[in-house]
Order: C-alpha cells, then structure tokens, then sequence
C-alpha cells in the first residue's frame, strides 16, 4: 500500500493515515550530528527509537500528560494525532552540558538548582538559533498563555522522565521536547507533546559510571550506537524484535 507522504525530516518520516485526523511517523536508520555535518545510516536505530518513544509516551500519557501518541503500528512506525508543529524546540537542562558548556564556559556535568529551560528556533538552515521569549511573541509562534503552558509541560515531563530513570540507574541530564497543536476534534489548538522521546534527543548517563547512554555516543565516537541505544531499552523493560 503506498502512503502518500507528507513529510520527511531527518530521522522521521510523516505519512497520512486512513484516518484524517491521526498520521503515520516512521523511524527512520539516519542519525546524524553538528547540523548533518556528520551523518550515517545505522540499521535497527529507529527499530529501537520507535519503542522507547512510544513505551515513554505511553507512561507520560498515563501521568496525566498529553501527547500525540495513538498506538504503535509495527516496528518502525507509530500512529499519532495530526498536530500543527511549534517551531520551536524546548531544551530542558538539569546538568551543564553539551552547548551549554560551550556558551559558558561551564564544566560538564554540574547540577542546576533547579531546572534550566530554554527555547531553539527550528530551522537549520539558520542552526537552530537559542531564542527567548521576546523573539517568540515577535513572530507569533506562541501566545504568552501558550509559552507557560508549554514550559509547565515540559518541566513536568522532565520531571516525571528523571525520577523514571533515575530507577532504572540512569541520570537524565537534558532532553529536547517538541510540541504540537491539535488540528482536529472539539479540543483543536490544545497543545501536546509530539514529535519523540529517546536517546536521540536526550542525555542519559549511567549513574555509577558516568557513561554516556545517548547520541553523545556517536557525536564523540564513544561506542556502538545500538549496543548503547539496547540498553537503555533493556533497562526499561523494553522487547522488540530487530
């Protein structure tokens, strides 16, 4: 059956579905890093991303958070509400790292007091600019009732992720959210958490060594990207077949 699709990024594909109001989104094998200066295919990657997105997104929704999750399909692929993407991405930081320590000079792996939140234009073609919330009332991306919202959201997930993995013996030291407004039904424009959750797009740590359980793994080459990924599945009580 060919499935007409609507949108392809760089580690998802987004088909239309039967229904109007819901679309496919297929995992993709790309990975990629540094704005898709470093890119490969790895064979299984988004097999694994498929599930720990969904298995997350399945917990999040049961802790009383919206999101855009319907059901997983198959291996690869996941049938979620139709939503009208934010352009932002929103970066929930409990420990320096990554660019963060680049703009401040910071050591890595210092913990926050609370909580960092910080908003990203999406658009790569201007590397996905740091914006604040002035620029995002500018270009009307957001009300400022639909900015609270989204940052109340997102530190509940944040929240709710670190305490999870802090069980299964893993630090969640940042993560990478992405919100969308739903196109259909009585409750149109409410806001849901979209896009995915995994080790893509946060950092996890492993708490007793310190090693690296994300896609830090392949920006600094410090190990296989599956046999990585595999265990933050594993250690969630995650089972699929490659």
């Amino acid at each position: 059956m060919h499935l007409e699709k609507i949108y392809e990024g760089k580690a998802k594909i987004i088909f239309a579905s039967s229904d109007p109001n819901c679309v496919i989104q297929h995992f993709k094998d790309d990975i990629s890093a540094f704005n898709k200066q470093k890119f490969d295919t790895i064979y299984g990657k988004g097999i694994i991303n498929n599930h720990i997105s969904a298995a997350l997104m399945q917990k999040l929704e049961i802790a009383g958070i919206s999101t855009h999750l319907v059901k997983i399909l198959n291996e690869r692929e996941q049938l979620v509400k139709k939503v009208q993407m934010v352009p932002l991405e929103v970066v929930v930081r409990n420990f320096t790292a990554g660019s963060f320590c680049k703009r401040f000079n910071a050591l890595e792996g210092v913990q926050f007091s609370s909580p960092i939140t910080e908003f990203f234009y999406k658009d790569d073609s201007v590397s996905d600019p740091l914006v604040n919330e002035d620029h995002i009332l500018c270009f009307k991306w957001l009300t400022k009732e639909e900015i609270n919202e989204i940052k109340s959201l997102a530190l509940c997930v944040n929240s709710y992720l670190a305490d999870l993995f802090f069980t299964i013996g893993i630090k969640l030291v940042d993560l990478k959210l992405e919100f969308g407004k739903l196109m259909a039904g009585d409750k149109s424009n409410k806001i849901l958490l979209a896009d995915e959750i995994s080790p893509d797009n946060c950092r996890l740590w492993d708490i007793q060594t310190g090693r690296k359980l994300d896609k830090d793994c392949y920006r600094l080459e410090l190990g296989e990207v599956i046999e990585i990924y595999e265990e933050v599945a594993k250690r969630l009580g995650i089972i699929f077949h490659k």
